[in-house]
């Protein structure tokens, strides 16, 4: 089943007091701010006047709860009912009263603070996929799961529920004639740096892996270029079912694009574009393993986030990661000024888990330290595809920080999967 598009999307005000309110609230239950009186006051107004949209309004009453209402913010209440906010089932009832049966137990649950149990998680992904159904309960649920963060559980029952949209030619096995390296960084890109994934992937390639990027159009906050528009401009041509995987790879390998692999996927990404802060979907689809490669290749910003991610690429079914850690904006363009590196974790035939962790502080890395990052003020697809294309035929583009970036990317790759192959041999 896919979703529905959200409802006036394009109508929604970019500014608006739940906006700004979610903004504030919805950073994490130990990051949130509380609400000014003159924003809880224009929040008011703004929810009473039922002008708002569905999702937004769960968002705001997701991180409002999971946050803890404040003395001031509990004012809100009013819109709800006398004590809603003590009373999770009742404050559910009200909200949210066209929610099915079945889910008030899960919806209670998550009010409450409980984490879900993996059998859990995959019925609220169920809901969450499907056609239909409360936008404001999706709202509600993406927000409280952000707010208090995922957990490992969680995130097996989402990724279960999503597998059951992939379209039918994602759902047979790859026909790869070598063993795969799946790439993904986060999909919204970067604003300010260069981006350099077509060229990892070429990279990885020349090792004797197949290579396959997972990019999807981009859900926010950042819109300006990300690996979905670098590719377009490559002129790459995208993978629409695993058997294309039987074919030449191209010189950047395979690329899937999530609209092709779930529609019910893709769907969200405007939804996202409301929810504001990114929900677990901007990790789970990093990890959602459609082609059966053997080792992800994925890149984390915050570094706490680092072992997480090498945790649940295992648990995804991958038998080896590297997780990049602060990279510009996030991507897999390493840093050559910051404390940058590489996470590396395997799972052996017996069930065994090694980690590794691979610093640019090391010696080997040491000749690619820069005082700065290059900020690019202007970037535009087609001068990225221009440099990627002229790094690919020479080596060498004429942009010194591009050059010394890739060079540094490929040693951090190729220590990574030097260890990686090592361990699984």
């Amino acid at each position: 089943m896919t979703a529905t598009w959200p409802e006036n999307v394009s109508a929604v005000p970019e500014d608006s007091s739940l906006m700004q309110a979610i903004r504030l609230i919805g950073v994490g239950k130990n990051g949130s701010k509380p609400l000014p009186d003159e924003l809880i006051r224009s929040c008011l107004a703004e929810l009473q006047s039922g002008n708002t949209h569905p999702l937004q309004r769960g968002a705001f009453w997701g991180a409002l709860m999971t946050k803890g209402p404040t003395p001031a913010e509990r004012q809100l209440e009013t819109l709800v009912g006398r004590g809603a906010f003590s009373h999770p089932t009742f404050f559910i009832h009200k909200v949210c009263p066209d929610l099915p049966m079945g889910m008030l137990p899960i919806a209670t649950k998550l009010l409450k603070g409980h984490t879900l149990r993996v059998s859990e998680a995959h019925q609220l992904g169920e809901y969450l996929f499907r056609e239909g159904g409360s936008e404001l309960f999706r709202g509600l649920a993406a927000s409280i799961l952000r707010v208090r963060h995922e957990t490992n559980d969680e995130y097996l029952g989402l990724m279960e529920a999503a597998k059951r949209t992939f379209t039918p030619g994602f759902k047979t096995m790859s026909c790869a004639d070598r063993p795969l390296v799946q790439i993904a960084e986060p999909f919204d890109g970067a604003d300010h740096s260069f981006m350099i994934t077509p060229l990892l992937a070429r990279y990885i390639k020349s090792r004797g892996y197949g290579t396959v990027s997972m990019v999807s159009r981009s859900g926010g906050p950042k819109y300006t270029l990300n690996a979905y528009d670098l590719f377009v401009h490559l002129g790459c041509t995208f993978a629409q079912s695993n058997h294309e995987l039987c074919d030449d790879p191209g010189p950047y390998g395979w690329v899937v694009d999530q609209k092709a692999l779930s529609p019910a996927l893709d769907h969200w990404v405007d939804r996202r574009r409301l929810l504001l802060k990114r929900p677990f979907l901007a990790t789970m689809e990093k990890l959602l393993n459609p082609c059966h490669a053997r080792i992800l290749v994925t890149s984390v910003f915050h570094i706490t986030y680092q072992m997480k991610m090498a945790e649940l690429a295992l648990l995804a079914g991958f038998d080896g990661v590297i997780v990049m850690k602060r990279g510009l904006e996030g991507t897999l363009a390493p840093s050559t000024s910051r404390a940058s590196g590489i996470l590396c974790a395997v799972r052996t035939a017996k069930g065994h888990l090694f980690f590794q962790h691979f610093d640019t502080t090391v010696p080997g890395f040491q000749s690619y330290k820069t005082e700065s990052d290059d900020v690019v003020e202007a970037l535009l697809p087609d001068e990225n595809a221009r440099l990627i294309r002229k790094f690919m035929t020479q080596r060498v583009t004429g942009n010194l920080d591009f050059d010394n970036r890739v060079r540094l990317a490929e040693a951090m790759l190729d220590r990574g999967l030097d260890w990686i192959e090592k361990q699984l041999d």
